[in-house]
């Protein structure tokens, strides 16, 4: 791993994107790939090992833990460094993916959910303060668009593949490719340039896992965290029921991917289109424009009944709606963060993402009851959530001036 003597101001070679930005981006596609493959397949394995019922929570787990784990990882961020980071969470994901088909037992299958939590804890933290870092104030919606295109390829192609790959080899195959790509990102890690200021950077020590209530949420950022707890409540809903979900409109087994890819295909499109949107447009706008979306592609959820179509338009409208939703709302808590303290500012945006992705499936889990009939029940649940970002982002929000670094 390579370290500078000085913190690297933004745009020093005259580049907004560097070679550091791009080997970041194919880090993020091949972390994302790594965990998000095993999601189709999950459910059955569940089932298999005689844990139906504990559906819920195999999503709720894993963001249980990386919730808890955020605040850690913000601060180490902004003491340790940015890379050491994301080489930790990394490391999890590669040693998780390992040990899957050693699992036998219900209890020892959520324990190793939990585990694999930490990955997603450490890894995304590290990687949006080291972007913020390297990426100036005027193109940061645009830069946070891309990342997020390079990570959502890594959630299409994952579910995507992963039932092709248990189909054609074992379920234990894919627990191994998903390891195989975690190490693979961390190599690439292995190639970039620390970007924390020196005068910041501390050998780690156990004392800084002590924390203070500010090294926990970052004041300054709730805004942006409340809107993306909201907003993030639907994805835990939809990564607990859609594999059920499709079974229950006669979808394969091959299949059972479709709605991520239809979804996660959509919102690399308008990461592409309408990346600067909210650079030009700004913050608020362009999430009231997102969160109306979103609404509106859960009613039509709530309507699936027998229509794969209309279930799979749902996803394209759906990934429509985060594309733009979520690279704006890393940009705007980039904004509200002074660089000392960015890293427990997108930790704190991190732990409400964990948090609105554990309730959702938590109590899409308990909704859902394995009863198909329950299912527009789950979705017109999300449609409350995301109505109440809505109203928060017309009449809750107070306007903050960005802080410029």
């Amino acid at each position: 791993m390579k370290t500078s003597q000085e913190a690297i101001p933004p745009l020093t070679s005259g580049r907004v994107y560097t070679a550091g930005f791009w080997l970041m981006c194919l880090s993020s596609f091949l972390f994302f790939m790594s965990f998000n493959m095993l999601l189709p397949e999950l459910p059955d394995f569940l089932t298999r090992l005689g844990g139906a019922e504990y559906k819920g929570f195999i999503i709720a787990l894993f963001t249980l833990t990386a919730g808890l784990s955020r605040p850690f990882s913000g601060k180490l961020a902004d003491t340790v460094g940015r890379i050491p980071v994301m080489v930790f969470g990394s490391l999890v994901c590669f040693v998780c993916g390992f040990f899957y088909p050693w699992v036998t037992t219900v209890a020892g299958f959520l324990g190793l959910r939990l585990l694999h939590g930490f990955s997603t804890g450490f890894k995304p933290t590290g990687t949006a303060a080291f972007i913020a870092d390297i990426i100036p104030f005027e193109r940061r919606g645009e830069a946070m668009g891309l990342l997020g295109v390079a990570g959502s390829l890594g959630m299409a192609a994952g579910p995507a593949l992963g039932p092709y790959i248990t189909a054609a080899t074992s379920l234990n195959t894919l627990f191994y490719c998903s390891s195989g790509l975690a190490l693979l990102s961390l190599a690439v890690q292995g190639t970039m340039t620390e970007t924390l200021p020196v005068p910041q950077r501390q050998r780690f020590s156990w004392r800084l896992l002590r924390l203070d209530w500010d090294e926990i949420l970052e004041p300054q950022v709730l805004a942006p965290a409340l809107v993306t707890l909201l907003c993030l409540f639907p994805f835990g809903a939809i990564l607990t029921i859609v594999p059920d979900q499709s079974r229950a409109l006669g979808l394969s087994e091959a299949e059972k991917g479709l709605f991520y890819t239809c979804y996660t295909l959509s919102s690399l499109l308008v990461r592409l289109v309408a990346g600067r949107a909210s650079d030009t447009y700004g913050r608020l706008p362009v999430l009231r424009l997102s969160t109306t979306l979103l609404v509106v592609s859960l009613v039509l959820l709530t309507l699936v009944e027998h229509s794969v179509p209309l279930f799979l338009g749902s996803a394209v409208l759906f990934g429509l709606a985060t594309g733009l939703n979520s690279p704006t709302l890393y940009a705007w808590t980039v904004d509200l963060s002074h660089p000392e303290r960015r890293g427990r500012a997108v930790a704190t945006m991190y732990i409400a993402l964990e948090v609105g992705i554990g309730l959702g499936a938590l109590l899409a889990g308990w909704v859902y009851g394995n009863v198909d009939s329950n299912l527009p029940y789950v979705h017109a649940l999300s449609v409350g959530a995301t109505l109440l970002a809505l109203l928060y982002l017309f009449w809750g929000v107070k306007k903050q001036p960005p802080v410029v670094a």
